[in-house]
């Protein structure tokens, strides 16, 4: 199955003082905007860093829990946090750190499956990256 998304960016002026908007089919984002300030700085607004992290917390802890049906198990919940580390130009390290409450579920599975996702998820494919992870099972 092949699935396709996409989604639009507009940038007016220059690099320091333009500023942008992105827009997606689906609403979520419409005409948001995104800046030098909003990337480098404490601006109001989005940056791509923070669309690749909330994209990698989420892809992770949906593969995760489709790893955790697959052995029969259910989350009760999954949380991800996901840190993208924008250095010298480039995404070199990206920290995952998650907490996931699944009845039954070992430490020894626990871990097996998290691993899994980590290197499995399609984001955290998509990278030139060391990702760390971070995971608790409560």
């Amino acid at each position: 199955m092949q699935i396709k998304r996409n989604a639009t960016a507009q940038w007016i002026g220059a690099g320091k003082d333009g500023k942008g908007t992105l827009t997606s089919p689906s609403g979520v984002l419409n005409n948001t905007q995104y800046s030098f300030n909003t990337r480098f700085e404490d601006g109001i607004g989005t940056n791509p860093e923070e669309l690749v992290a909330a994209a990698h917390a989420g892809c992770f802890s949906m593969q995760l829990a489709f790893n955790l049906q697959g052995a029969g198990f259910v989350a009760d919940v999954i949380d991800t946090n996901s840190q993208v580390i924008l250095e010298n130009g480039a995404i070199n390290e990206i920290k995952l750190t998650t907490s996931v409450k699944a009845a039954g579920l070992t430490q020894d599975k626990f871990e097996e499956l998290v691993n899994h996702a980590k290197v499995n998820c399609p984001i955290s494919k998509l990278f030139n990256a060391t990702i760390s992870l971070d995971a608790t099972l409560l």
